[in-house]
């Protein structure tokens, strides 16, 4: 019985993704450190960096009004990057291994406390799905 509770258990362990969903109110917090550059909430308005209100599902470099983007970022864009979870993932935690020569020199986050901002990200992008519907039939 000891031996297939132990087994039940690995099998389950194995089954975990390597990385939990953040803690949103920590990723509040966390996201202060973004603030320098970035604004995010209802009356937010264009720093150094675009407003991240509704970032996460977005296209990259397409914040409305922002025009600052750099070369590589607008390449990327070009290139289908959309800031979903596993791309904020990556840029969060070194911003330059995911789009070089970005303008952004920011240092990176720690994977846990990126999932955390990015489960902040996701309270304020109302128009983030993960499970997007499928795309219409084409005409017949």
């Amino acid at each position: 019985m000891k031996a297939v509770l132990i087994s039940a258990l690995l099998a389950c362990a194995i089954a975990l993704p390597a990385q939990a969903a953040g803690d949103a109110t920590a990723g509040a917090q966390k996201i202060k450190v973004c603030l320098a550059c970035h604004a995010v909430g209802p009356d937010a308005t264009e720093k150094v960096g675009p407003i991240l209100n509704g970032v996460v599902g977005r296209a990259a470099a397409a914040e409305p009004g922002f025009g600052n983007y750099s070369a590589p970022m607008r390449v990327a864009a070009a290139n289908g990057l959309v800031w979903t979870p596993d791309k904020l993932m990556l840029y969060l935690e070194k911003p330059r291994n995911l789009v070089p020569g970005t303008n952004m020199t920011f240092y990176g986050l720690k994977p846990d406390d990126a999932a955390n901002v990015i489960a902040y990200l996701e309270t304020i992008s109302p128009d983030y799905s993960p499970n997007p519907p499928p795309p219409a039939p084409p005409p017949q």
